[in-house]
């Protein structure tokens, strides 16, 4: 299959779904309008008393930590509780923003969520591996257990309305470049660009790894449909984590992007961080998926903006009060600027952003169903 698709990707050139991607933001105020006019078009094609009135969509949002959130807000389950699976989701992360937005839609018919990203994940865990979660907060002896694919724990199947997927990042691995790219830049002489264009022996080239990337989204996106046939299959690309221009950035704020030098920042922004969008996009369109960008809306709201205009934390950042202030395994600590680790990862703000556009995107589909 995948060579097949692959082949296909060659011959099409694939263009982007028109428009998309220089969607400008949507206020909170115009998507709720726009929320009341969907919700009174479907709720005229819905008789009262009908059958379907009492049905349930059904929604399963799958993702990384991007989706999960990590930091913001309560944790889901709750600490203390025996269900707990080390995936960090959280209450306030975009997923759960948009299920309390939805509501009813339309009036009597509830779209009902089932929210199984997992931080860390790969476009792998999606569909195919067992992941294995890494979360710092209150973990079991032994560490935690693998937990499957989020297609299985999600229970994908022809009744399932929508499918939200969030993931990509984990799997160049964007997280560990970052932090290669923050050793390098304590480092003089020592350029993350040039480890990463030119890399050592048995390190994947920028080009490799999208490539890469490319060939398991499109294996992933094949068993998503596969999985759910009658789903809208929606995902999710990345905000802008990073500045228009890396000399914007503090290299001596930790709460910013720390010693990365100005130079890679750029470099970061412009060869990986838009492409990895750009691959996304690309492989969704030519599933007749659609793909929520969620860049365009979030520029000049990157880590390296002052506290109350960033909508991604820095290194360090903050947080609830049970997310840990030191990386485990790293010299990497946060306590001392009373603050916590936060790796370039959304906010309460940044997850709101995302739910906006996510939102509409939900709504269109559950519309054309």
């Amino acid at each position: 299959m995948r060579s097949t698709f692959m082949s296909r990707l060659a011959a099409l050139a694939l263009p982007a779904r028109p428009g998309e991607s220089m969607r400008r933001p949507v206020s909170r105020l115009r998507t709720g309008a726009l929320a009341v006019g969907l919700t009174l078009a479907v709720s005229a094609l819905v008789p009262p008393g009908s059958a379907g009135a009492a049905e349930q969509y059904q929604w399963a949002a799958l993702g990384d930590s991007y989706t999960a959130g990590g930091f913001v807000g309560t944790p889901q389950p709750p600490l203390g509780d025996a269900s707990r699976d080390g995936c960090d989701r959280t209450s306030d992360a975009y997923p759960g923003v948009v299920e309390r937005e939805l509501d009813e839609f339309p009036p009597g018919k509830y779209v009902h969520l089932t929210n199984v990203s997992c931080g860390n994940a790969t476009i792998a865990d999606i569909a195919n591996t067992k992941q294995t979660p890494i979360s710092p907060v209150q973990p079991p002896t032994g560490g935690w257990p693998a937990v499957d694919p989020q297609i299985q724990r999600a229970k994908l199947n022809a009744d399932t309305d929508v499918v939200t997927i969030g993931v990509g990042g984990n799997s160049l691995p964007f997280g560990g470049m970052l932090l290669k790219c923050l050793e390098l830049g304590a480092t003089p002489g020592k350029s993350c660009r040039e480890h990463y264009t030119s890399p050592p022996e048995g390190e994947e080239s920028i080009q490799d790894k999208l490539a890469r990337v490319q060939d398991e989204y499109i294996e992933m996106l094949a068993k998503v449909h596969e999985t759910a046939p009658n789903a809208k299959v929606i995902t999710v690309g990345y905000p802008a984590v990073l500045p228009q221009e890396g000399t914007a950035c503090n290299r001596l704020a930790l709460t910013e992007l720390s010693a990365i030098k100005h130079a890679d920042v750029d470099w970061l922004r412009d060869e990986v961080l838009t492409p990895l969008n750009s691959t996304i996009q690309r492989v969704t369109s030519f599933f007749g998926d659609r793909y929520v960008d969620i860049y365009s809306s979030s520029v000049g709201h990157d880590a390296c903006q002052p506290a109350g205009t960033k909508w991604v934390e820095g290194i360090c950042g903050d947080a609830e009060d049970y997310w840990p202030s030191k990386l485990p395994g790293t010299l990497l600590n946060c306590a001392p600027i009373n603050k916590r680790v936060t790796l370039v990862h959304p906010n309460a703000e940044g997850h709101a952003n995302t739910a906006a556009h996510v939102e509409r995107a939900i709504r269109i589909a559950l519309l054309e169903r």
